[in-house]
């Protein structure tokens, strides 16, 4: 099989026959993101003309219901703007509504007959995704109910079709429930069917990461602590919690952004050159990243991770409310809002190589990307010249996917020297955008291509470095939130952080 980095386009990739099916199909997800990428996947031709998507949920309505509303989310949320009428005509004939509640037995039942029925009509074999949209406490009662129905099989003993299951994040909430909820899972299920989906993974600029340092030994001859100063990751948002105030009351930043997202980004940018671009063998690298990361130490929590809140301010030029303002938050919740880590990697490529991470709603702008500082060179040649900035190169994950190097150049006409912008943007150079995150995993889902899912060993391993920092903020006395305003970059206590050893953050 080949690698989906190998492949120039989705519409060249081949999938088999299957039915897809969404649990929680009435919520935001499933509107704002994954009936639309199944859309996109329809309009571009990567679906095989043997599918249909089924979306389980406890609401009442028809089959023409859910599809009307279906049409009115792909409309404004495509990527690709208004419906094509022509490719929703056929597109609305594979969408299919299955009422149940979760817990209820019958249910599934019913949905077997159903999909036995669906199978027979359109020839998919037998084989099915499952995409559990849902809160993460419904994973093991509804991975239960498909088992004792029959509608999972054990790819120990049935090899002619395939059954697999997409869960979100988050993968637990600490180390401790991340293993009961695998525990849980691998009763009904096999490692090799579950696909722990996290979208970040699905970006072009994040699987570029992969050529961009492996396929370019320009870089990658470079990227070490011979010549790193230092590496800075972003995650910032210039939106609030909107209508997640009672989740996020529960997971915190930490859990909903840190421990996946950032996480994925460090092991990928850090990582040894894996053996092959096999699954397990990317995966086995960032393993070994994750694992590599010096434990953070309890008695020096406040000297290398910052916790803040947001409170009022202006965003774009307009007021905004503080989180604990926020609906379905609590009035005196000390819930995080923004984290900064310092993070160091015991091996021998990042001996003494800081990793700064930080990440926050309701920041400056909206903005995800890696930033790789380069050591500034000997001053010998330029001892009369004020110190410029050294080498600097960008990975921007989003908005405007793309690299940028900044390199020190001779000013035309002076002996000065300045810094300048070499840059490069996805939608520039290749035209059109970019699949969306979502597309990609849920073709490389039905593909079994798990190179952009995480394993079991990934998520143990990041939860084992940050739990003990939960269980610290639990008992070190309360922040004063909230600590920082809506539209700065943060607390003030995160710029210490870094300017404590000569460095600042990178003004974005």
């Amino acid at each position: 099989m080949s690698h989906p980095l190998e492949e120039p386009g989705l519409s060249t990739r081949f999938i088999e026959p299957c039915l897809l099916i969404i649990f929680g199909a009435t919520g935001d997800l499933t509107a704002r993101k994954l009936l639309p990428a199944i859309y996109n996947l329809a309009r571009e031709g990567a679906l095989p003309s043997q599918f249909a998507c089924i979306g389980f949920a406890r609401r009442e309505k028809s089959h023409q219901m859910f599809r009307d509303e279906m049409k009115q989310a792909v409309s404004k949320y495509s990527r690709t703007g208004a419906v094509d009428e022509s490719v929703w005509r056929s597109f609305k004939e594979q969408l299919f509504y299955h009422r149940a509640e979760f817990h209820e037995k019958e249910g599934y039942e019913k949905l077997k007959g159903f999909l036995e029925q669906l199978e027979g009509r359109l020839g998919t074999k037998g084989n099915r995704v499952f995409y559990l949209s849902t809160q993460p406490s419904f994973f093991p009662l509804i991975c239960e109910q498909l088992h004792s129905c029959g509608l999972i099989y054990d790819p120990n003993k049935i090899k002619d079709r395939f059954s697999k299951v997409i869960i979100e994040k988050p993968f637990g909430h600490d180390s401790t429930s991340a293993h009961e909820l695998q525990d849980n899972l691998l009763q009904f299920l096999s490692e090799e069917q579950i696909f722990r989906i996290d979208h970040y993974l699905g970006k072009e600029s994040v699987q570029n990461l992969l050529v961009f340092r492996f396929a370019n030994s320009l870089f990658e001859s470079l990227w070490n602590n011979r010549y790193i100063d230092h590496v800075q990751i972003t995650v910032a948002e210039d939106i609030g919690i909107g209508s997640r105030g009672a989740f996020f009351e529960e997971a915190g930043l930490l859990r909903d952004i840190v421990q996946n997202h950032m996480m994925q980004l460090l092991s990928l940018v850090a990582m040894e050159p894996p053996v092959s671009l096999t699954a397990d063998a990317i995966r086995d690298e960032k393993v070994k990243v994750l694992r590599a990361i010096r434990p953070l130490d309890r008695s020096q929590m406040r000297d290398v991770a910052v916790r803040g809140q947001y409170g009022e301010g202006y965003i774009d030029g307009e007021p905004v409310t503080g989180y604990r303002m926020e609906k379905n938050v609590a009035s005196h919740s000390n819930v995080e809002t923004y984290v900064a880590l310092k993070l160091l990697i015991d091996n021998w490529r990042w001996h003494g190589v800081p990793f700064y991470l930080r990440a926050g709603k309701r920041l400056a702008k909206r903005v995800t990307e890696i930033a790789i500082f380069f050591k500034h060179p000997p001053a010998v040649l330029f001892q009369e010249q004020k110190m410029r900035p050294a080498n600097l190169l960008v990975i921007r994950i989003q908005p405007n996917e793309g690299c940028a190097l900044k390199i020190n150049c001779k000013v035309p006409g002076s002996s000065s020297i300045q810094p300048v912008k070499m840059d490069f943007l996805y939608g520039s150079y290749f035209g059109g955008s970019s699949p969306e995150a979502y597309e990609r995993l849920i073709l490389d889902c039905m593909m079994g291509d798990s190179t952009l899912f995480a394993r079991d060993d990934e998520v143990f391993s990041s939860w084992e470095l940050l739990t003990p920092l939960i269980e610290a903020w639990k008992e070190l006395p309360k922040e004063a939130f909230p600590n920082y305003s809506a539209g700065s970059w943060g607390p003030e206590s995160a710029n210490a952080l870094i300017e404590k050893e000569g460095r600042k953050w990178r003004l974005i």
